[in-house]
């Protein structure tokens, strides 16, 4: 059976406080819309529809480059979230199959909820609705079933009697619906309720009255946290990161300080590495078995090779790719280069652009000097090349296998395998002149 989403990201979020729409705001390092594309995309929904408001033009461009224009619909003005799914209804036209209806600020869900949810449609069900038993369930919507767990009934809390406010299995909002009754039923929804919106929720009920059965199908009330806060962004996080921290231990990372140690939505990590306290990854990382990284590393958009040690205190770029067994140690930052097995860097060093071969030496204070102003360059260093401590490389430019340079040197020219280059001012000697400055310098302070 085919499958389409519609994801639903025209709120205003206006509790965010927020220049940008409240669905790019970030959870993990993937904005929360991304969340819900990939959510339909892990689920196999061959069309996606993404539903947006007036009120933010970054996000309609944004919808743009996702889903194209064809799967962009536009809701204006805002009416409720059965307005908002009629909204996709020309986007959807020929489509058969079963559709499910998603929040784009509703990042954490998992897609073995919604499977079920899909399962139950296959068993036979038209309608299934994800609910969790809540907490607190507030504001939330009623799930409203019978003892053969068939759903009657979705009521809103401002509309709830209070027999029906004491449940406490709700409404997440995530709903599966087959495509031949979804929008017939919208189009009989009227907005006669305490809000004045058209609700999705009623179509359980007009289902139900035309022969038609739907059920609930239980998930975590922490897969469908919503956001409308900041403070509830960063709850977001904090459960996928608790997740997350829990999930690398059992598969075998060691985390010194879990609570410390920050994942991206990607982080891809093997099993025997060791993490220290206050390592934060960024998007797009993977690490081999056998790595060391130090406490208060950021790395971002890296490739760390088996058995290697990465700080303390270094920063790994995006591009930055380390060969088995590198050594980067602190305050060493390294951009778009890739460094060859066994290679070290250290102390205090800036790596950008570069390509560094296997069993290189690259001596504290080494700059890579890509930057001309306009345009970036790369610096090459050969195998088991030794850049010796406070080199400058002036990119572009190439240092041979086996070369060196002495201490601080300012290398401009390629230097062939096995040279050694010298590029700084002559050494002059004067003899006794620095114990007759010591003279007259203690001379003039005794005076003051």
């Amino acid at each position: 059976m085919q499958r389409a989403a519609i994801i639903l990201a025209a709120g205003k979020g206006t509790r965010m406080k927020s220049t940008k729409s409240k669905v790019m705001h970030k959870v993990a390092g993937r904005m929360m819309v991304d969340w819900s594309l990939a959510l339909a995309s892990d689920l196999g929904c061959d069309r996606q529809v993404l539903v947006v408001g007036t009120h933010s033009e970054p996000l309609l461009q944004l919808a743009k480059s996702r889903v194209g224009d064809s799967g962009v619909a536009i809701q204006d003005p805002p009416m409720g979230t059965g307005h908002a799914v009629q909204c996709a209804k020309q986007n959807l036209a020929g489509f058969e199959g079963h559709i499910v209806i998603l929040y784009a600020d509703t990042p954490l869900l998992p897609v073995e909820a919604v499977e079920n949810a899909f399962r139950a449609l296959d068993e036979g069900a038209d309608i299934t609705v994800l609910g969790f038993n809540a907490k607190e369930p507030g504001g939330y919507g009623r799930l409203i079933v019978g003892e053969d767990g068939s759903l009657f009934r979705i009521v809103e809390a401002k509309d709830a009697a209070p027999e029906e406010l004491s449940v406490r299995f709700c409404n997440s909002g995530v709903m599966a619906v087959k495509s031949e009754h979804l929008f017939q039923l919208l189009d009989q929804v009227d907005n006669n309720n305490a809000k004045g919106e058209y609700y999705l929720t009623d179509i359980i009920a007009l289902g139900r009255q035309k022969g038609l059965t739907a059920r609930a199908v239980e998930c975590d009330e922490t897969d469908v946290l919503g956001v409308n806060s900041r403070s509830q962004l960063a709850e977001a996080e904090r459960v996928f990161q608790t997740k997350t921290r829990e999930s690398m231990m059992d598969a075998g990372v060691t985390l010194t300080d879990p609570s410390s140690v920050f994942f991206s939505f990607d982080t891809k990590i093997e099993a025997d590495v060791e993490i220290e306290p206050n390592v934060v990854f960024g998007p797009g990382v993977t690490v081999q078995s056998g790595v060391v990284i130090r406490a208060f590393s950021h790395i971002e958009g890296a490739s760390l090779g088996a058995g290697s040690t990465v700080g303390p205190f270094a920063r790994l770029r995006p591009g930055a790719v380390l060969d088995d067994g590198v050594h980067i140690g602190n305050f060493v930052e390294v951009k778009n280069t890739k460094i060859g097995a066994g290679a070290k860097a250290n102390h205090l060093a800036y790596l950008g652009d570069g390509d560094v071969g296997a069993g290189a030496n690259i001596g504290a204070g080494t700059i890579f000097c890509n930057y001309d102003g306009y345009f970036k360059h790369r610096t090459v260093l050969g195998e088991n090349a030794f850049i010796g401590s406070n080199s400058s490389l002036v990119a572009p430019v190439r240092v041979g296998a086996n070369a060196m340079t002495g201490s601080g040197s300012v290398i401009t020219e390629d230097i062939p395998d096995g040279a050694l280059a010298l590029g700084r001012a002559r050494q002059v000697i004067r003899e006794g002149w620095a114990n007759q400055y010591h003279i007259e310098m203690k001379s003039k302070k005794q005076v003051k």
